[in-house]
């Protein structure tokens, strides 16, 4: 439209705009007649588009800015709004060149980014100088410009909050001096209190790890544990002594940000620790890094470890495998052929001949990961503890021992006994045995391990010592009991003894490996005794150097030593 020459002024430049109008009227008119009788050519969405993102970027366009000028003076034209186009034009060319100047400098054309700048125009335009200052401040730290542009809607909307972080002496000495990958984008001593207007309480988990915040500060310390040493029994006993911990699973850094940060924010008042338990699980070595920079290095670390011949052994036994679906109803009428059945239901995948199908490498992701994890705690206070102390006979003094150097609470003298209790079924065949359920005429009793159940166990009634395999108490559950005679539950009796007898010679007859048969296995095996040696020695560089005395400790480790 050309109003500058031939006399045409702005008013020529409002006739033509009506024209325009009139003429987009017509078409669009037109366009909603035909999708009426062909639907089909109706056009897509705009933003559902192959190149919507890319197109946003002309939304910055000076011919854009000055398009929504000339709409605005036509829609408000009631308001005298075209005596305030030559203003809005002059305004569309600075907030032009505001934009491109940001964008110059910075290279910004990413879709979200762009979207933050579109939904915040105004907001943006109005800060503009306090912002251009800021990106100023830090353009040689790309994390912080990263963190930023990345939740430049949030930034913007709360961006006295930010600014005045950013440019602390704090940030300046905490992260922009040691060049911190992953620089949080608030105060982290701010967010740990409840009465300011933000805080870990009022963002969500999601928003915080984009943020690189790190994780609320009300846990004591950081467990590093693993498989196969039992961590899942220390965990309950850990819990028993009033600690709040969750073992993640095998969840990605992220996910298991999420859980910790959750865990932390709903649990105020409690005695919470965080736990790592595994080192395979992380998308990339980038997440992984940033998942590890979110922990505090004012906390104290408690690591476990144990003799890496005897973790191999665990592992291994772990490997009981599916041979045929069977069903877990014993019916009492064909009860050694449904046991039968159901015994054969499983194996052990690994045994003496075959161990060498066991990939070493596996041991260095889940099982002998703590130099892995130590790398990212170094500097810290750190307790070694030796699994072996947490056998029945010696668990109870070791939790009281913890209590006193952590300050939680420590074992009741009540509760000895359950101390002294196996915890885990994870080597026995047990775990993929139970329940099994025997089918009467009047009812069904259950069999299931003490550590599987939480129904009411009536095995007192039946037997006048605790029933006991493969080391695991057995409970015992009858629904209705009050409604049998003492004649049909010695009948019953019998049925249970028979299931309890053919259980037990069972595990006697399918024994797991022993460490021996390990440490025989690698003492023929050369080049996969050097990979054994390899991952073990490196994952023991760290308690070698503090606590030797641990490490002589283990018997199998030094049979192993001296091969």
């Amino acid at each position: 439209i050309d109003y500058k020459h031939n006399g045409g002024g702005y008013g020529s430049l409002l006739i033509n705009l009506y024209k325009i109008k009139k003429q987009h009227e017509k078409e669009e008119r037109i366009y909603k007649e035909t999708i009426q009788i062909f639907p089909q050519l109706q056009y897509p969405d705009l933003n559902t588009c192959p190149d919507y993102a890319q197109s946003l970027k002309y939304q910055f366009h000076l011919s854009y800015l000055l398009g929504e000028a000339l709409l605005k003076a036509y829609n408000t034209w009631y308001k005298c709004g075209g005596f305030l186009l030559s203003k809005n034009i002059k305004k569309a060319n600075k907030d032009y060149q505001s934009f491109q100047e940001i964008f110059k400098q910075f290279d910004i054309f990413n879709s979200s980014l762009l979207l933050g700048f579109i939904e915040n125009k105004a907001l943006f335009l109005k800060e503009f100088s306090r912002i251009k200052k800021l990106l100023k401040t830090h353009q040689d730290y790309k994390a912080i410009l990263d963190n930023i542009f990345n939740n430049f809607n949030y930034v913007l909307e709360n961006f006295d909050l930010i600014e005045a972080w950013l440019l602390s002496d704090d940030f300046k000495q905490r992260y922009k001096e040691q060049n911190h990958p992953y620089p949080s984008l608030l105060n982290p001593q701010q967010l740990n209190d409840k009465n300011e207007k933000i805080n870990y309480h009022n963002i969500s988990a999601e928003l915080a790890w984009q943020m690189n915040l790190p994780l609320p500060d009300n846990y004591e310390f950081v467990w590093l544990a693993a498989h196969a040493m039992g961590c899942a029994a220390f965990r309950i006993f850990l819990q028993r002594c009033g600690i709040n911990t969750q073992w993640s699973g095998f969840i990605h850094g992220a996910q298991r940000y999420y859980l910790n940060y959750n865990l932390l924010i709903s649990n105020l008042d409690s005695y919470n620790i965080l736990e790592i338990g595994e080192y395979v699980t992380f998308v990339d070595k980038d997440e992984e890094v940033k998942f590890f920079s979110t922990f505090s290095k004012n906390k104290k670390v408690l690591i476990s470890y144990k003799d890496p011949l005897s973790m191999i052994r665990t592992i291994l036994n772990a490997n009981i495998v599916a041979l045929n679906p069977c069903s877990k109803v014993i019916n009492c009428s064909h009860l050694v052929e449904n046991m039968n059945d159901l015994l054969k239901s499983y194996s052990r995948k690994y045994n003496k001949n075959n161990i060498n199908e066991f990939d070493p490498y596996v041991l260095q992701w889940q099982m002998l990961i703590q130099e892995s994890l130590l790398q990212y705690f170094r500097g810290c206070e750190t307790y070694f503890l030796n699994m072996d102390d947490i056998k029945p006979q010696v668990c109870f003094s070791t939790l009281e021992k913890l209590a006193v150097y952590f300050g939680f609470n420590k074992p009741e003298i009540s509760d000895q006994e359950f101390y002294k209790e196996k915890k885990s079924l994870a080597t026995s065949y047990l775990l993929y045995f139970f329940p099994i359920v025997i089918r009467f005429d009047k009812c069904e009793i259950e069999l299931n391990a003490k550590e599987l159940t939480s129904k009411k166990d009536i095995s007192k009634l039946l037997f006048e010592d605790v029933v006991v395999i493969d080391g695991h108490k057995i409970c015992i559950h009858i629904d209705n009991i009050e409604n049998l005679d003492q004649k049909i539950l010695a009948s019953m009796k019998k049925d249970i003894s028979k299931v309890i007898e053919m259980l037990e010679e069972f595990i006697k007859t399918n024994k797991p490996l022993k460490e021996e048969d390990i440490l025989n296995y690698l003492k023929h095996e050369k080049e996969r005794r050097r990979i054994y040696r390899e991952i073990i020695d490196f994952n023991l560089k760290t308690i070698k150097q503090h606590r030797p005395d641990i490490v002589a400790s283990w018997k199998y480790y030094q049979e192993f030593e001296k091969m």
